[in-house]
């Protein structure tokens, strides 16, 4: 009959035991686990065995899922699909994420003021946009115009501002080209950032001079439209 007969500290992580069986390492666990099931050295592990295996096979995806964390911050979203991705079990997974979040470890609210802050302060980027890239990472819409909103206000953020800078820089790359192309091009690259098109054109219409333009001159809807996705 198998016997545990060994319970040691794990190399790696910090905290977690190897359960060996007969010299042998039947898993790693976490003592919390280990004083539940009523592990202990000489004890039989016949009918032990599921119960074992399951503790094992969460554990692994928690400390997976911590290594991920520790990396760079993540959606709750976003790390269980990378999680699945890796071979981890949706039942472990979850599990998994349950308990970080008990831990205040994982929390959406928090990753999406945090992603927000660093692309619209840092990063210059739109609201649009940023809402775009939150979606992608699994944050939902209601968390992310909720952080979003709260980047704004509490950076005091000037998104036609924003739009000036990233127009005059833009321009810079532009020189030589036409007016009406310039003008063009910029109007595209600022509309697939994903700028309000109200800002967009207050602020082409500022730097008119800058790219010999005539003041009054206006893409259509139509244009813009084009221009927006792409075309």
């Amino acid at each position: 009959m198998p016997v545990i007969t060994g319970i040691v500290p794990a190399h790696r992580p910090a905290g977690r035991f190897a359960v060996l069986v007969d010299g042998r390492e039947m898993a790693v666990l976490t003592l919390e686990a280990i004083e539940r099931l009523r592990l202990a050295v000489g004890r039989p592990v016949d009918g032990l065995e599921d119960q074992v295996e399951l503790e094992k096979m969460r554990l692994h995806a928690y400390d997976r899922a911590l290594n991920m964390l520790a990396f760079r911050a993540r959606s709750s979203s976003e790390l269980a699909r990378s999680l699945q991705r890796k071979g981890e079990q949706r039942a472990h997974v979850e599990w998994a994420l349950a308990r970080l979040k008990e831990q205040g470890l994982l929390d959406d609210a928090a990753f999406a003021r945090s992603f927000a802050r660093s692309k619209v302060v840092d990063g210059k980027q739109s609201r649009r946009r940023v809402q775009q890239d939150l979606a992608r990472k699994g944050v939902s819409r209601s968390l992310s115009d909720e952080a979003i909103d709260t980047v704004f206000e509490e950076e005091a953020v000037d998104q036609r501002a924003i739009v000036q800078g990233a127009a005059r820089k833009k321009l810079r790359s532009l020189a030589g080209l036409e007016p009406a192309v310039q003008r063009r091009r910029l109007y595209g690259f600022l509309a697939r950032r994903g700028y309000d098109l109200d800002d967009i054109r207050s602020v082409l219409s500022e730097i008119n001079s800058s790219i010999g333009a005539d003041a009054d001159a206006e893409l259509d809807d139509e244009q813009l439209e084009s221009e927006e996705s792409g075309g």
